[in-house]
């Protein structure tokens, strides 16, 4: 199977996982690393549909890949996002799910307070997500999923 129809699926099943534990394991058990994982989930699938994106347009020579994978984030936003009607509010909201889940990496200290995650960097700056922006980052990784599976599956 090509490479990037299995990051599709794989980004399909940790969506359904995630999906399922915003909305029916956290209201239950509230624990604070259930929304850490959420957002580091949600950014690998995420993650695993722009890497599909990618090889798909690679494949018919439409982009060029780089070993660097910033400058493949780059390369997405800039040649790849409008064929797949991503908008520039969701590369917006792509950028926040990634600075948060490297804010999550590199934090030495968080918290949960009235559903909000708290993540302090080394300076003590905070970056505050509350379950609302968790459950748009989760509709974001759907939407890139159906955006991407359409142009990749039904329209070649």
């Amino acid at each position: 199977m090509e490479k990037f129809l299995k990051n599709l699926q794989e980004a399909e099943s940790i969506i359904q996982t995630i999906d399922h534990i915003v909305y029916v394991t956290f209201p239950l058990i509230k624990d604070k690393r259930l929304l850490l994982k959420i957002i580091l989930e949600t950014k690998t699938a995420v993650a695993n549909c722009i890497n599909s994106i990618l090889q798909y347009e690679y494949i018919y020579k439409r982009i060029k890949l780089y070993k660097d994978p910033r400058t493949n984030l780059k390369t997405f936003k800039e040649k790849c996002a409008r064929r797949y009607q991503i908008t520039e509010e969701e590369i917006k909201l792509i950028n926040e799910l990634f600075d948060a889940a490297e804010r999550h990496k590199q934090s030495t200290f968080e918290f949960v307070k009235d559903e909000k995650v708290i993540i302090l960097s080394e300076n003590l700056e905070q970056k505050i997500l509350t379950i609302e922006k968790i459950k748009e980052f989760l509709f974001l990784a759907k939407e890139i999923l159906k955006k991407s599976k359409y142009v990749i599956i039904t329209k070649p």
